[in-house]
């Protein structure tokens, strides 16, 4: 890896599976989503739950302690193996301190339905989470959605209460009222103090917890399956698209929304491509950009139109005439696409690479990482069990420097966008506790490589592990060098430091 490239090392991990445990298909998670400052975490799963946590931030006389101990040499890698300790070393360097995050809460967020008049199963699954604005008395607000509806929850902190000091007598199995008045007292209003006294119950504090409660359900609007959610910068609308349409909401309201993008044809055999993302502009509320199956993203804005039927920028980069094939529509299609937190760059990601484009320059990316390029002969294989139709995520830090997605193996990628080198310097690292395990010799950046054979060895594995080893959702830490990676039903976080 070069300067400038990240190397990541484990933190932490909720749901550790044991070698050879079976996993439930409701267990695997589908969504993975930081709030606008990283310190809360939210993950959905096919099973309708959303799953919350909370980083913990350690005292800072545990920090410095934490420090002296490394800079001491404390750390011991396994059996004293010398590259273990130089990295664990480099793993606590130039950070603030140690990343940690708590489990916070659950609720079931969506139920299976059934559409009647369509006949049709709407699953429980988790498409897609967004965080909304901070509410009051510290309550946070988070969109979620399936296939058809999307609610708003409100997730706040509940203080338990209970009331103690009754007057009754509980002495033995009787029950019944304290005497108002001890045996041998003349007949008054007693202070409390004395035995027998009447007592006024009170009411105190226990302990506190997390509970979330459904707020709005935006239903019916959508005739298609809903694929992404962008909350607007303003706080108070955000969108939803499906495969044709684009819908603007009000947080407020329920009961209707504005359709802003439809590529419906008036004669479906004349449809030729759908939306596959949708995302806000993270500073400017008039921009919004989406995809397309094509491998276009359009960049519209709102003030132009009520219906945004043309775009004010195309960022479009054509395959080569030598390289296209029967798969090439498949494999252009976007799936995911991110803005830079200052909203200078878009990342997309197809099948093959991922695209950095500069908002203000559409005649062609200014960086493109092959991801997958090894996989190209063996696009055929990949048609045939389905791979190829794999929806892998893509995430990117708070200036478009660093660039993350996941891969086949169980590892993700990273890259440095300002090495232009088509990925070549990028690392690979595996979703264990030992990411840096598979990293070695090699003589291309983004080929797949690990202890014996090679991606050649890889494909040979049964189609059922192929599916079940691939990192398609992840997410990066608004401000600090920190992935959340999701595995089957594992939730992995990786801290970014020397690599």
């Amino acid at each position: 890896m070069s300067d400038g490239q990240l190397g990541w090392d484990f933190s932490q991990v909720f749901g550790e599976r044991a070698p050879g445990e079976e996993v439930q298909d409701a267990d695997v998670i589908s969504a993975v989503e930081f709030n606008v400052d990283g310190e809360k975490l939210a993950t959905g799963d096919r099973g309708g739950r959303v799953v919350l946590f909370e980083r913990m931030h350690a005292s800072k006389g545990a920090v410095e302690e934490l420090r002296a101990r490394f800079d001491e040499g404390g750390f011991r890698g396994a059996e004293g193996d010398p590259e273990d300790d130089a990295r664990g070393g480099a793993a606590f360097s130039g950070r603030k301190e140690p990343v940690e995050y708590r489990y916070l809460t659950e609720f079931q967020s969506h139920e299976p339905e059934f559409d009647y008049l369509k006949s049709l199963e709407i699953e429980e699954k988790i498409n897609t989470l967004k965080w909304c604005h901070q509410g009051a008395n510290d309550a946070n607000f988070l969109l979620s959605t399936n296939d058809k509806t999307i609610k708003l929850w409100k997730v706040y902190e509940k203080h338990l209460e209970c009331v103690s000091g009754y007057n009754v007598n509980r002495d033995g199995d009787s029950v019944g009222f304290r005497r108002a008045v001890a045996p041998g007292a003349s007949a008054g209003v007693s202070d409390g103090t004395e035995p027998g006294a009447l007592r006024i119950p009170s009411v105190t504090r226990g302990e506190s917890i997390f509970t979330a409660r459904s707020r709005r359900v935006y239903a019916n609007a959508h005739a298609y399956h809903i694929n992404s959610l962008s909350v607007n910068s303003d706080g108070e609308t955000f969108i939803s698209a499906d495969d044709l349409r684009i819908n603007l909401w009000h947080l407020q309201s329920t009961q209707q929304s504005f359709n802003i993008v439809d590529i419906k044809p008036a004669n479906m055999e004349d449809l030729s491509e759908v939306i596959t993302a949708a995302e806000f502009h993270p500073q400017h509320c008039n921009y919004l950009a989406y995809s397309s199956s094509k491998g276009t993203i359009r960049l519209t804005d709102l003030r132009q139109n009520s219906v945004c039927d043309s775009h004010c920028k195309l960022f479009e980069l054509p395959e080569p005439a030598e390289k296209r094939s029967f798969f090439s529509e498949i494999i252009a299609s976007v799936s995911d696409i991110k803005f830079s937190r200052d909203g200078r760059f878009i990342l997309a990601r197809d099948y093959l690479t991922m695209k950095l484009w500069d908002v203000k320059m559409e005649r062609e990316p200014v960086a493109t990482v092959n991801v997958h390029e090894n996989l190209r002969p063996k696009l055929c294989d990949l048609y045939e069990n389905d791979s190829i139709f794999d929806k892998f995520q893509c995430c990117v830090n708070h200036d478009g420097t660093q660039i993350a997605t996941g891969s086949y193996g169980n590892i993700f990628k990273s890259f440095n966008t300002t090495v232009h080198d088509d990925g070549e310097s990028g690392g690979s690292f595996e979703v264990s506790k030992d990411p840096r395990r598979r990293l070695g010799a090699r003589a291309r950046g983004n080929g797949y490589y690990g202890t014996a054979g090679g991606a050649n060895d890889f494909f040979n594995l049964p189609p059922a592990d192929f599916r079940a080893s691939k990192i398609l959702h992840m997410a990066w830490h608004p401000t600090e060098d920190i992935i959340a990676t999701a595995a089957a039903n594992s939730l992995y976080f990786f801290a970014g430091g020397a690599p």
